[in-house]
């Protein structure tokens, strides 16, 4: 008979004082439990966070080198949580429950990070919309490219899908970014993409196509007010490099 929970998740009780009778890692789990609570965001390490996080989807097992070998896997916290849930449920050890366990962490931080974004005009209040963007789009493994459309506040109107691919005329052409913005009566927009390469670095066809945007909505009184490019290796705005 195979042994219960040793490559499937099992449902139980992570905070339930009575399990250190019946596991023996109750104890350590109790630990982390009261480091995470007395000490704030900073107590526990990277992969803590994530041991702390599989205890409740697998709870009779010593979650720590199943913790440890996705962040060897995935190289960061940040790969683990926006990491893809099919992968995660595949990798050893781990299963659906574990998978969605961590997928949820990411799920919530954007939405966090989104309504940061959305209740306050987004000039006013520019590392909130870099870290939404970051969380958001960094360890995407593909391009997707985005509009944010303002209004006369520089309120977010509509956070707008264009595609996924390289950023050219093809994914993105310029009268149509400016139509979308006529329709929406958006005053103002701000460009975002990212490169699954890390690099933030732009590229002569990013620069390119955000002038071209930049012209079109000057002459029908649409303001570009950055081009935003976000890698894990950070993020880079053409309006801070001149290039607007």
């Amino acid at each position: 008979m195979v042994a219960r929970g040793l490559n499937e998740d099992e449902p139980g009780e992570l905070f339930a004082d009575s399990a250190a009778v019946a596991n023996p890692a109750a104890g350590h789990r109790a630990r982390l439990r009261k480091r995470l609570l007395d000490g704030g965001s900073e107590a526990l390490g990277d992969h803590e966070v994530i041991e702390f996080t599989l205890m409740g989807a697998i709870p009779r097992r010593d979650v720590k080198p199943i913790a440890r070998t996705l962040l060897t896997r995935f190289g960061s916290l940040a790969g683990v949580l926006n990491a893809d849930p099919a992968a995660l449920a595949k990798h050893p050890g781990m299963g659906e429950t574990s998978a969605a366990a961590l997928a949820i962490i990411a799920v919530a931080a954007r939405r966090l990070a989104r309504q940061a974004v959305r209740d306050q005009p987004v000039l006013g209040s520019w590392q909130a919309l870099i870290d939404y963007l970051t969380i958001d789009m960094a360890h995407l493994t593909v391009e997707r490219v985005r509009v944010l459309y303002l209004d006369v506040r520089n309120r977010l109107i509509l956070d707008h899908h264009v595609g996924d691919g390289s950023i050219d005329e093809a994914a993105i052409h310029p009268r149509e970014v400016i139509r979308k913005a006529l329709d929406l009566g958006a005053t103002a927009l701000i460009l975002v993409h990212n490169h699954p390469s890390g690099s933030p670095s732009p590229s002569r066809a990013d620069i390119q196509i955000t002038q071209r945007i930049a012209e079109a909505g000057r002459l029908l009184g649409v303001a570009v007010h950055d081009h935003v490019i976000v890698g894990r290796e950070g993020h880079v705005s053409l309006k801070a490099q001149g290039l607007i």
